[in-house]
């Protein structure tokens, strides 16, 4: 038994089933338990000794795998996941060892490693030995499947390894039943690559080794199913392969139309071709094509549905007397979103019309009243008199309630409540309101009676990495590169980071000038290491920065009155703290809060004092209207004039166009240095006058990204200026999840200048409905405030539009969801400013429109026709004169004739 275990040190693997097979049953337990203790230790090792660990355990699985006399306990040792690390098992090994065990043991094994979704398509080549040895059943679990799609395309040819594999009959019907496709079946376009899955599939039908009936109805079943667009491929493949006949085409009409109904876009179109061959060759009944037609028509892929209509007027033709089935259906495409759809479906009826009898012809007059006001005249010519519309009465814009902030609840009074709080934030994360309160209540139960809170959180807490034996150096070593939120503060509590780490990083400030990302996160650590620092040095009563909203916003009757307590109880404001209190309140507004203030007479109420009546110089660079500049510099920097150009830029503040140049140096100079002496040094970003590019950047996402709105809640233009390289990078690079801020500045408080418009502007051209989805609920959110400047965000879009990282197809996905919601009046404020723009031919593509511009002009026509407005567009008579059937043209017309039907009609235009 030493001898083994010495082995398994050694790491010698090979030899391990010749160490293990002269041993009793005596003897392989009691090698068992010392085989168990060596795991143990393992688990222990540092990361240093990863290939001396790597060695140790593969003989450790072949060592334990041969002493487990249990097929469950073998399997779980087989399948461990601290044994194996992502390793293939060493299974020419352990069936040599494992060979002599019984059938039924074998095949038990097997079975229950193939049901562990870790590590069973890993471990494939051991499981099919050992189903072979055993004689068991073929495992049916998902994992066996994808193993064996893995081991099935020898260099030879995979039609020729699946007509040798006994296990092809059993295994091929399971391959539609998983629920991801194995990745192999997809890898290979061509039929006439030699592991081509659909093609070597067909040719094993057309042998009899597989049934063709499986093959069919396996897929359809599949692509009813639904799945990822990619999979469904595959089963598309096949079937196009197998080459269907109408037969079996019939036998599936009902599968077709609901694939035509619901299913992915692709699936679709390839059910549609089915169902238009079963229609025009008279096997499809025309109520079920046009309970298909219902459906298909209001699908949003447009290319579907103008199939649709030329498959309906192709039966029509052949078969009038299918009108009275098919021309209603036909008719709800009247209210269709797209008027070149109502066009189309209103000629298809036209020309119908006459085979149908009176009572239907009324019923199709009344269905024209959903049409488009545009197509109203052609429909009076149709229909005669179309029934008369009702009065909608005046026009009433929808928009969302106007968020209220919510008033952030006390932190944690008992020290119960606040271990509990500090344990799921830890955990589970957190958002901004619980960070503040959790932050707050460690300070204040540090204060009380920090021996108590050290016990408390020592229970709660017992798992974590901290408080176990690693070195001390180690720990403040990680900690210093993640303070990981609220945990540091803990530790610290419990004494598991050093006072000098704490003293170090608390005088270093944690600032950090690499992007927007570092800088934020600066703050939010330096005031947690501020804290971690002052629990064990001189604990703080209470927290001065904790906010009083939801949005991270401090009343400053309260800062004044925590500054009162604090003169009382004779405790000195932290630096870090007093600073972020200071951003977080409002400024300008409150004369008699800063009477209260300048009263207390200590140095941080006048400060205090001086900030909420905008007095002195003691202010750092916020939230001002105008253009960058760059300090010490004799001459407008070019950044400076981009601004003022109104073109995209990435620097974070503005001035006044109405300020001399030497007016904008001499306060720039002023302010920014006022930012470098009297803030502390995470806050000196904010007396930057550029912004890193994300280029500069490599986060890929900040860990406390939702505390960011909070450390300047009452400048959220300022804030957006220095977000703005996120959302940028979604319009113009593709890139995802850079809008998410968007909502939350808007609900913030300060001025909606250029910088928040500008980045809403990108968001709504953002590539991934995701980020388009956060800049529309910012852009309703904006407008229900009424702080929605649409001629500013329709310019900042057309010159976007215009210099490339907008694409009108995004803008047009996001100004439809808005306006669907019921802002019609609020997308025609955006559209109205920026139309004339993207009316004019762009400098490349001169003489022509735009690609998109009919789809956006679609949008504005109709919520023109929705909110009643009446004014000139300047260039819109020209494009909608130019003549011809271009989608670009025949909206252009539509809306000119709603502007000019609103103004014939003296309705008040929209302000």
């Amino acid at each position: 038994m030493s001898e083994l275990l010495d082995g398994v040190r050694a790491g010698r693997v090979e030899s391990v089933p010749g160490l293990v097979e002269p041993l009793t049953a005596a003897d392989r337990k009691e090698a068992l338990a010392a085989l168990k203790a060596l795991r143990t230790e393992l688990r222990g090792w540092p990361w240093g000794r990863w290939r001396e660990r790597g060695q140790i355990q593969r003989a450790l699985v072949v060592a334990g795998a041969g002493c487990h006399t249990g097929a469950a306990a073998a399997a779980a040792w087989l399948g461990a996941r601290d044994l194996r690390e992502g390793s293939r098992l060493p299974h020419v090994l352990l069936l040599d060892l494992l060979s002599d065990r019984e059938p039924a043991w074998l095949g038990d094994v097997a079975h229950r490693l193939a049901g562990r979704a870790s590590t069973a398509e890993l471990d494939y080549p051991f499981i099919s030995a050992l189903v072979r040895l055993s004689g068991c059943p073929v495992p049916a679990t998902d994992g066996y499947v994808h193993g064996w799609v893995d081991a099935a395309a020898p260099r030879d040819g995979l039609l020729a390894s699946l007509r040798e594999d006994p296990q092809v009959r059993v295994m091929v019907p399971r391959l539609f039943g998983t629920a991801e496709l194995p990745r192999p079946l997809a890898w290979y376009n061509d039929p006439a690559e030699p592991h081509h899955w659909p093609s070597v599939l067909t040719a094993l039908a057309e042998e009899g080794v597989v049934e063709r009936r499986l093959l069919v109805d396996s897929s359809v079943a599949r692509l009813l199913r639904g799945g990822v667009p990619g999979d469904l491929v595959f089963f598309l493949n096949l079937l196009d392969r197998l080459a269907l006949t109408p037969d079996e085409e019939r036998e599936h009409i009902s599968d077709w139309i609901a694939m035509a109904s619901d299913g992915t876009s692709q699936v679709a179109g390839h059910a549609q071709g089915v169902l238009a061959r079963l229609a025009v060759s008279g096997v499809l009944p025309a109520r079920s094509l046009a309970d298909m037609s219902r459906s298909v028509l209001f699908r949003s892929e447009k290319k579907l549905v103008r199939a649709q209509l030329v498959l309906l007027g192709k039966v029509l033709r052949a078969d009038s007397g299918s009108a009275g089935e098919l021309l209603p259906a036909v008719a709800e495409a009247f209210g269709h979103e797209d008027t070149g759809v109502q066009e189309r479906a209103l000629k298809l009826v036209a020309r119908q019309l006459s085979a149908v009898e009176s009572g239907l012809r009324s019923e199709l007059a009344a269905a024209a009243a959903l049409l488009s006001p545009v197509h109203r005249a052609r429909a009076t010519e149709v229909f005669g008199e179309l029934p008369a519309e009702p009065d909608p009465g005046p026009y009433e814009e929808f928009l969302p309630p106007a968020p209220e902030p919510v008033r952030l609840e006390p932190a944690p009074a008992t020290l119960a409540e606040l271990v509990e709080e500090v344990a799921a934030l830890v955990i589970a994360g957190g958002d901004m309101p619980s960070f503040e309160r959790t932050l707050d209540g460690l300070v204040r139960h540090a204060h009380r009676d920090r021996t108590a809170l050290a016990d408390a959180l020592r229970d709660a807490l017992a798992d974590r990495w901290w408080l176990d034996d690693t070195a001390a150096h180690h720990r403040d070593e990680r900690f210093s590169r993640l303070t990981r939120g609220v945990e540091v503060v803990a530790a610290s509590v419990l004494g598991k980071v050093s006072e000098r780490m704490l003293s170090q990083a608390n005088a270093r400030g944690t600032a950090s000038s690499s992007c927007a990302h570092s800088a934020l996160n600066g703050v939010i650590d330096a005031r947690l290491w501020e804290a971690a620092h002052l629990v064990r040095a001189k604990p703080l009563p209470f927290l001065l920065a904790t906010p009083t909203w939801s949005t991270g916003a401090l009343d400053p009757e309260v800062l004044v009155e925590r500054l009162a307590e604090y003169q009382r109880l004779r405790a000195t404001p932290a630096p870090v703290d007093f600073a972020q209190a200071l951003l977080r309140v409002r400024r300008g507004r409150h004369p008699e809060t800063a009477r209260a203030a300048a009263a207390l007479g200590t140095p941080e109420a006048d400060r205090l004092a001086a900030w909420l009546i905008e007095e002195g110089t003691a202010l750092p660079v916020l939230g001002r209207t105008g253009e960058p500049g760059a300090a010490g510099a004799s001459e407008p920097t070019e950044q400076s004039e981009q601004i003022e150009r109104s073109e995209p830029s990435g620097a974070g503040r503005w001035w006044p166009r109405s300020r001399t140049k030497a007016q904008r140096l001499l306060a720039e100079r002023r302010e920014r240095l006022v930012v470098h002496r009297e803030f502390p040094r995470a806050f000196q970003w904010l007396g930057r006058t550029e912004i890193r590019t994300r280029s500069h950047c490599y986060h890929w996402g900040g860990e406390l990204t939702r505390s960011w709105p909070a450390v300047l809640p009452e400048d959220r233009d300022t804030l957006a200026a220095w977000l703005l390289p996120e959302v940028v990078g979604c319009a113009e690079h593709d890139q995802r999840a850079g809008a998410w801020w968007l909502p939350l500045l808007a609900e913030s408080g300060g001025p909606a200048g250029l910088a928040l418009h500008r980045a809403l502007a990108y968001g709504l051209g953002a590539r991934h409905p995701e980020d388009r989805l956060s800049a529309v609920d910012a852009l309703l959110v904006l407008a229900a405030r009424g702080e929605l400047d649409g001629s500013l965000l329709g310019q900042e879009l057309a010159t976007l539009v215009d210099s490339g990282p907008v694409k009108l197809n995004r803008l047009t996905d996001s100004v439809r969801t808005a306006a669907a919601t019921g802002a019609y009046g609020t997308v025609w404020s955006v559209l109205r400013a920026a139309l004339p723009a993207l009316l004019a031919p762009g400098a490349a593509r001169a003489g022509t429109a735009r690609p998109g511009l009919g789809e956006i002009l679609s949008v504005a026509a109709e919520c023109v026709e929705r909110c009643g407005a009446a004014e000139e567009i300047s260039g819109l008579p020209e494009v909608a004169g130019r003549g011809g059937a271009s989608r670009v043209t025949a909206q252009a017309a539509r809306l000119l004739a709603a502007l000019r039907s609103e103004s014939d009609q003296s309705k008040p235009k929209l302000t």
